[in-house]
């Protein structure tokens, strides 16, 4: 079946410049307007990922993205934001609330779509794992549940939390950089500061408690969860 794309923009030559792109790389695709539009759209039926613009004439797009993301049925749905706005602050937010991707104007047609699929293709191989785990004492990685569990306790991680998690705690002992952890979390052309990863770590620290200790920074070169 065709991977339903939902497109939330208020600017319609870009709506219909990104809805054209989709459809000929064989994307079911429909569009939204206005944030309210969007979240009436989602309910009615869930896509498989929803493109999102920043600034909206209604709600605005982190806005959404925070409504989606709280809600049960829909805090699964990738999220990719489509947006001209390009300050550190922007990024981290849009990082803090669980999107996927972060994609600035003006974009390459070509580049975004190939961002999408790959975005989708990380959601199909995290199901693809649903039976495997990384334990760490009472810290339990659910990786196809997409869950962390504490001592019994589930934790509220965001997506990017999650990824960075997975990622470090998958190799316990080794070091890597703030841009090396970026480009396996989100791709290569994932344009990220480093203060945005260090916001990633602090949060992870400060939710994991105690364990927060095993996530180590290595001064000058980076982060490890250690062995």
């Amino acid at each position: 079946m065709k991977k339903a794309i939902l497109i939330v923009e208020d600017d319609d030559d870009i709506r219909e410049l990104v809805s054209h792109s989709l459809s000929r790389e064989g994307f079911s695709v429909r569009g939204a307007p206005t944030g309210i539009e969007a979240l009436n759209s989602v309910k009615s039926a869930s896509p498989d990922l929803i493109i999102l613009d920043l600034m909206l004439p209604d709600i605005d797009g982190l806005e959404v993205c925070r409504r989606l993301k709280a809600d049960v049925s829909t805090q699964t749905i990738p999220i990719v934001m489509l947006t001209a706005k390009t300050e550190d602050t922007d990024i981290v937010v849009g990082l803090e609330l669980g999107a996927d991707d972060y994609v600035t104007k003006p974009f390459s047609p070509r580049v975004l779509v190939a961002r999408l699929k790959n975005v989708l293709r990380r959601r199909e191989a995290a199901a693809d794992k649903a039976g495997e785990e990384i334990v760490v004492d009472e810290l339990v990685i659910r990786l196809g549940k997409h869950e962390v569990v504490l001592e019994g306790t589930p934790l509220e991680l965001t997506a990017t939390e999650f990824e960075v998690l997975k990622f470090l705690a998958g190799r316990r002992g080794w070091v890597f950089t703030r841009s090396q952890i970026v480009e396996t979390v989100r791709g290569d052309e994932y344009v990220v500061t480093d203060r945005a990863v260090d916001v990633q770590i602090a949060g992870l620290r400060k939710k994991l408690g105690k364990y927060g200790e095993y996530i180590e920074t290595v001064r000058g070169v980076g982060y490890r969860f250690k062995e």
